[in-house]
């Protein structure tokens, strides 16, 4: 978004604030797209499908933002250039022609963007299409119709295509919609969420796909009954997904497909489109905005002005296999937005904060538990039970850490040897006397309950840990009951903060750097672990470029039965922590406690 350094004089307090930022956007790829051509190259790197496709995936996606712009009637220069290459790609007898599909295809997610495209315009699109070009379209985006594709969000893909030619006056498929909507209501967990497919995780595709797809359906589809149930899960989600934000703009990093960066927040512009009736326009209008903000603020452009591939700055070592030069331009699906147009109650409506939140929201479905600090400045999700089971790049650090950040984010394994490479952040990693270090994967049983989330996991088939991850005002307690027939050697890390020097105090390690503070103290009630810092190699975390430093205790575990107990917090000021809570773990009851304070947590285990 933006230039790649951090200056920039556009407030993004209006809308014509956000269209002339996403002008600059689009400028920038219009220097890399060749006039006549049907398809843009933004870089060198690959993913896992052709060079030719990456290529007409950054042009498609370059439609998120400008078939909104074009819908409110605004100017854009830009159009001519992208109609003339998609005229090209859809027809069979040019040299620019997007080809035929496969099964699991990548062109077949592009396809949702022109189904946008014709559902917003309408006629408006197809009349500067003549009748032969508007025939290739519909014949080449038909594909997707009856495709074989993942069980997951992209059924949504083959139903945006389907209201795309409904809206146009187009031939659609009714039975493929609803067929497609059966197969998604299959994996609806109830309260608003899903799955990303069965047994799949509960992640951003959440927000970014199923409820922003299921409001633009909900909005244009003239289905009354099936619009109804779109809207009212959407309702129920968001009152748990705005805990996903924090007030200074910042979402919270976790799971796959974080490229996409400032999509975190398109669920918010389709909730403003539909017209949801959830929060305050102004309140809507804010987490919007304060989001693309905190973007404005990071590294993401190369010296061309094109957005990189990686979350706060460029980063290709937290990438997925499918991701490709032009694969961020998936953030421009937040610029839904610009299809309202001025006198809009969103865009009249003075920008307002956050409401006030709990510092707690546990959401059972998600198998999440989220925390507020500060003024909700800073965000902490609690998590277990997420495992992306087609494994991609560095699923365990994106999935199954015990905490996420608003402010820290998480690092990534940069080795497989030692434990500086191994991510230790948020996580308790294990060793069997080689140096090669395990954590919690997949999870055995997980349960959410008012006060903690538990989960059991076993790092070898002859080890088995209990976990209970427990909030408790600013702090939260990890609680591992261990049961090895191994000796083992651990490390258990809180938040990663920019590399500083550690302090020890006794039983913790308190770390003060440039970015904030992060705090781990030892509460294990037989073992005394020792407080140490871990810097990990450049690159490692996903929110700055700088060596990270990691507070850690570490201790060797006899055979047999341990406990392993501490308390983390972290804060994006330099601060006096409040009182270190107290812990007793006696016939089977966990009782918590503040000195000082009359906070006290205590349930059954």
């Amino acid at each position: 978004m933006l230039a790649a350094n951090k200056e920039t004089s556009n407030p993004l307090s209006s809308r014509q604030d956000v269209v002339a930022e996403l002008s600059t956007m689009l400028a920038a790829l219009d220097k890399q797209f060749p006039a006549g051509s049907s398809r843009f190259s933004l870089g060198d790197t690959c993913a896992h499908y052709t060079t030719d496709i990456a290529r007409m995936e950054g042009l498609s996606r370059a439609l998120w933002g400008l078939f909104p712009l074009m819908a409110s009637g605004e100017s854009t220069p830009f159009s001519d250039k992208y109609l003339a290459a998609i005229k090209q790609g859809t027809d069979p007898q040019s040299a620019g022609y997007w080809g035929e599909t496969a099964p699991y295809d990548q062109r077949l997610v592009e396809m949702a963007a022109y189904g946008l495209g014709l559902a917003l315009l309408q006629n408006r699109l197809t009349d500067l299409f003549s009748e032969r070009e508007v025939k290739n379209l519909h014949t080449w985006l038909n594909q997707i119709t009856d495709a074989q594709m993942p069980d997951s969000n992209w059924n949504y893909f083959a139903i945006m295509v389907q209201l795309g030619f409904k809206r146009a006056g187009l031939p659609f498929d009714q039975r493929a919609i609803d067929r497609r909507f059966a197969m998604m209501d299959a994996y609806y967990l109830g309260d608003g969420w899903y799955s990303d497919g069965p047994n799949r995780p509960k992640d951003y595709y959440i927000s970014m796909a199923f409820h922003f797809y299921g409001l633009i359906y909900a909005t244009l589809s003239g289905e009354e009954e099936r619009a109804q149930v779109l809207r009212e899960r959407s309702r129920l989600f968001a009152d748990d997904f705005i805990f996903m934000s924090a007030a200074d703009g910042a979402s919270v990093p976790f799971g796959r497909s974080l490229t996409y960066r400032f999509a975190m927040v398109a669920f918010w512009s389709a909730v403003a489109f539909s017209g949801l009736d959830v929060f305050t326009p102004g309140i809507v209008k804010g987490i919007i905005l304060r989001h693309l903000r905190w973007w404005q603020q990071q590294p993401i452009a190369d010296r061309d002005g094109i957005l990189t591939l990686g979350f706060a700055y460029p980063n290709l070592a937290m990438c997925e296999d499918y991701n490709s030069p032009g694969s961020p331009y998936w953030a421009l699906k937040t610029y839904l937005i610009l299809a309202l147009p001025e006198e809009h109650p969103f865009w009249q409506a003075q920008e307002q904060p956050l409401p006030a939140l709990a510092e707690k929201r546990v959401i059972p479905h998600a198998q999440q538990i989220l925390m507020h600090a500060d003024d909700s400045q800073h965000v902490t999700m609690l998590t277990a039970g997420q495992l992306e089971l087609n494994n991609y790049v560095n699923t365990e650090a994106k999935y199954t850490k015990f905490a996420y950040s608003s402010r820290f984010g998480f690092t990534i394994e940069r080795g497989r040897y030692g434990i500086k490479h191994a991510a230790c952040d948020s996580m308790l990693l294990l060793s069997d006397g080689d140096n090669y270090f395990r954590g919690r994967r997949a999870c055995e049983e997980v349960r959410v309950d008012e006060n903690f989330i538990f989960s059991r996991w076993s790092p070898w088939h002859d080890v088995q840990i209990d976990s209970w991850l427990v909030p408790f005002g600013e702090w939260h307690l990890r609680l591992h009951r261990v049961n090895s027939a191994r000796t083992l050697q651990t490390v258990e890390g809180g938040f990663a903060v920019m590399k500083t020097d550690h302090q020890l105090r006794e039983k913790g390690c308190y770390l003060h750097a440039d970015n904030g503070s992060s705090v781990i103290v030892d509460l294990s009630p037989d073992l005394s672990r020792q407080p140490d810092s871990i810097v990990t190699p450049p690159n490692s975390s996903v929110m700055f470029a700088e060596c990270a430093s990691i507070p850690v205790l570490t201790a060797d575990l006899p055979q047999g039965e341990s406990w392993l107990c501490c308390a983390v917090t972290a804060s994006g000021q330099q601060k006096k922590y409040a009182a270190i809570p107290q812990l007793q773990i006696k016939n089977n009851q966990v009782v918590i406690h503040e000195p000082g304070s009359e906070r006290q947590l205590a349930f059954f285990i």
